[in-house]
């Protein structure tokens, strides 16, 4: 009996002494390194709390040895400068809208079709299923490496001159656009002045009177202090925004297994908490403007037909662009999830 208890003392102890080194291993394989983390909104917008959470769960995962660093409020330039400086390696990760990236492959502009989405929860199980994850996939050749998808929300009308009551009081306005062909494409059909701008740009062109008015989230006309320089919201809910969040593939390829591990993990669980504080600000964010002074209209469901009318040839030219196998198999998607 003493002798089979002492082998098992010592096969326990080997095994023991395996599992230390393994860990040692991989703790080895997890390099002291600083991620920069480049993004467009304000601190305290779902985006920035997500990359806050992102940024939390890689240090608590790496043991501190990771550290993201945060540059929100387009410090380090529109999302177009950094989509060029994660591909050149200058900056490590960021989150933005999906269907920028139809400038790398073509087919994310789907994620910019007007009146495509009917909520976020649908959204989700269509970018965390197949579709969206090979589109992602298609990102690796690119110099960028897909981690998931987060939530913008539904993007709204503002302006400073007149209240939006129906579809053709949208027509002469000035609006600021995503640098985007498709939303430039999207407001023209509307009767619009669609005018590109980075998004840092866009407050000083708001209250010099460069534009009209522009269209994004609830939260991020909130956080960005729109009220300040717009009076009238419009609650269009035109084009709901998934967002992608993105790695250097320099840096992905530079990565062991263990630090990959890392970021996917973070990925993951910060999808979850962003995408529910993202829906949860979006709820209350609306009242917060009403109450900062803007006037809030909603359509009439006849005037919202209207504007899907208008929108269509702009549907039609997009779907042949980015191949109508491409829409048919997303919108396929969508019916499963409605079903």
């Amino acid at each position: 009996m003493k002798k089979h208890s002492m082998k098992a003392k010592l096969l326990l102890a080997a095994v023991g002494a395996v599992a230390a080194l393994a860990t040692a291993g991989a703790a080895a394989q997890v390099k002291e390194r600083t991620l920069k983390f480049a993004f467009q909104n304000q601190t305290g917008h779902p985006q920035a709390q997500g990359a806050q959470k992102f940024a939390d769960i890689v240090a608590a995962k790496s043991g501190g040895k990771m550290t993201v660093k945060l540059f929100p409020g387009g410090t380090l330039g529109g999302d177009l400068q950094t989509v060029s400086a994660l591909q050149g390696g200058t900056v490590e990760l960021t989150v933005l809208n999906a269907g920028i990236l139809s400038a790398q492959v073509k087919e994310f502009a789907v994620f910019d079709f007007p009146f495509l989405f009917n909520s976020g929860k649908e959204a989700d199980a269509v970018t965390d299923g197949p579709f969206g994850q090979k589109l992602m996939a298609r990102l690796d050749d690119k110099g960028l490496h897909g981690l998931g998808y987060w939530d913008l929300g539904f993007r709204n009308l503002t302006n400073s001159k007149r209240p939006i009551a129906k579809a053709d009081d949208i027509a002469g306005l000035k609006i600021r656009v995503i640098q985007s062909p498709i939303y430039i494409d999207l407001f023209s059909a509307l009767g619009a002045n669609a005018t590109p701008l980075p998004f840092p740009e866009l407050y000083p062109a708001l209250d010099q009177k460069a534009v009209d008015g522009q269209e994004n989230p609830n939260t991020t006309i909130l956080a960005s202090k729109f009220a300040e320089v717009q009076k009238y919201i419009t609650q269009t809910r035109h084009v709901y925004n998934p967002q992608a969040l993105l790695v250097s593939r320099k840096t992905w390829d530079g990565m062991s297994a263990e630090e990959r591990q890392i970021l996917t993990e973070a990925a993951r669980d910060s999808t979850v908490f962003q995408r529910a504080a993202s829906r949860s600000a979006a709820d209350s964010a609306l009242e917060a403007l009403r109450k900062a002074g803007m006037t809030v209209s909603e359509l009439p469901p006849e005037e919202m037909a209207k504007l899907r009318t208008k929108v269509k040839p702009v549907i039609d030219k997009y779907s042949a662009s980015v191949g109508e196998a491409t829409v048919k198999e997303l919108m396929s998607e969508i019916d499963k999830v409605r079903k």
